[in-house]
């Protein structure tokens, strides 16, 4: 066993991530959980029930706790790995200009909500350059729904001092489609920061399966 973690290392430190399979490079995280024991069976089990390397990371304590073997230790060293995704995608969006990182400010929203297995509405707030100076998740909901409050959402706006918004939220059944709640809560707050001079932006839904941008779609008015 300790040959084979060597063996493993070795080939990460040459080649990189992509010369690993999901379980492999699972099994390098699990390493540091439980020195001691072959960790393949467990990340095996774990790819299977969540389906990717990135699945894995992004969900939940409660779910991973129902697959045998992972315990406390275990969803420790995966949410650190996923503590640290964000983080370093984080830093590559915020006090930058949104149009200039778009692309990045979407990987960023992707890894932060693409797994979530509740609906969770996030607001990216920001500057009349359009720098994003603040990234807040304003509420969470169930499976399929999110109360928004567009008051609440322009008066945090005024408080930081933005003069946009971009909206974001995921639907975990992995459409990205918008519904007609998405598109009727986003024009109340269209219309409520309008005249506080709050321009949306960008409503982004996130799903497993890509994103949907209402600017795209021409659904912002």
């Amino acid at each position: 066993m300790t040959g084979h973690r060597a063996r493993l290392r070795g080939r990460f430190l040459r080649a990189g991530a992509d010369a690993l399979d999901d379980y492999e490079l699972l099994e390098l995280v699990l390493f540091q959980a439980q020195p001691r024991r072959d960790m393949k069976p467990l990340a095996k089990r774990l790819l299977a029930r969540f389906g990717s390397f990135a699945a894995v990371i992004g969900a939940d304590a409660k779910r991973l706790s129902d697959v045998a073997g992972a315990g406390e230790s275990v969803i420790a060293a995966l949410k650190v790995i996923e503590a640290a995704s964000h983080r370093a995608l984080q830093d590559q969006v915020l006090e930058r200009p949104v149009l200039s990182s778009w692309q990045a400010l979407l990987n960023y929203c992707k890894v932060a909500m693409q797994h979530a297995a509740t609906e969770q509405f996030r607001i990216l707030f920001l500057d009349r350059k359009n720098v994003l100076i603040a990234d807040e998740v304003q509420q969470t909901g169930t499976v399929d729904h999110t109360p928004v409050y567009p008051r609440e959402v322009v008066r945090r706006a005024l408080d930081l001092g933005a003069s946009a918004i971009i909206m974001v939220h995921n639907h975990p059944s992995g459409d990205p489609t918008p519904s007609a709640a998405d598109i009727e809560i986003t024009r109340q707050v269209v219309e409520a920061g309008r005249p506080l001079g709050v321009t949306v932006h960008d409503h982004l839904v996130i799903g497993k399966r890509g994103h949907a941008s209402f600017k795209s779609l021409a659904l912002l008015s």
